[in-house]
């Protein structure tokens, strides 16, 4: 409760002019962001991409926040929506593509690398959450990653909880079945 009501502060502030307030809400939820929208993506380019939408609509919005939801599940919402829309572009663009280049690769990855210790074991993993239908790998990465309660999964995805523990349980059989697969 004590980081909603700072939360809660930081917003009125902001409502009421200062733009500092807005830039500490970023500094708190920026990397949370980031790393919801890299899993989901599997990709830093994409997460990117998405973080800067999801700060965008959290500045225009945030005159409309109710105060009746958290602002972290209010965030988590917004980089939810963003990161499937995202993704789901991404495979309308792939399928009306007319290039075969999907075999081309960018070297860029060298910059990530500095900032990755173990990159293959990422790449694996990412590869593999791929593989998981969309409300599979967002239920997974809220709570495995993430760490969240169902309950605070139910409140940011407006799902049962019965049904979260469902998509849950089937997606980390997945993930290890998968992960067996591939390193047996």
């Amino acid at each position: 409760m004590p980081q909603e009501n700072s939360d809660f502060d930081l917003i009125r502030r902001f409502l009421n002019g200062d733009e500092t307030a807005f830039n500490e809400i970023v500094r708190t939820y920026q990397s949370k962001i980031y790393w919801h929208a890299r899993r989901m993506t599997g990709n830093h380019f994409d997460a990117d991409e998405i973080v800067q939408e999801v700060l965008e609509v959290l500045y225009k919005k945030l005159i409309g926040f109710k105060f009746n939801s958290s602002l972290f599940t209010w965030i988590y919402r917004i980089t939810i929506t963003r990161s499937i829309n995202f993704i789901k572009k991404e495979k309308l663009k792939k399928m009306f593509s007319f290039d075969s280049d999907d075999h081309i690769q960018l070297s860029t990855n060298e910059d990530i690398v500095k900032n990755i210790e173990d990159k293959e074991k990422l790449d694996h993993l990412n590869h593999v959450l791929k593989q998981l239908p969309e409300k599979q790998r967002e239920v997974f990465i809220l709570r495995h990653f993430d760490e969240l309660s169902y309950e605070e999964i139910a409140q940011i995805t407006g799902k049962s909880i019965g049904g979260l523990k469902a998509n849950y349980f089937h997606a980390f059989e997945k993930v290890s079945k998968l992960l067996g697969k591939e390193n047996g």
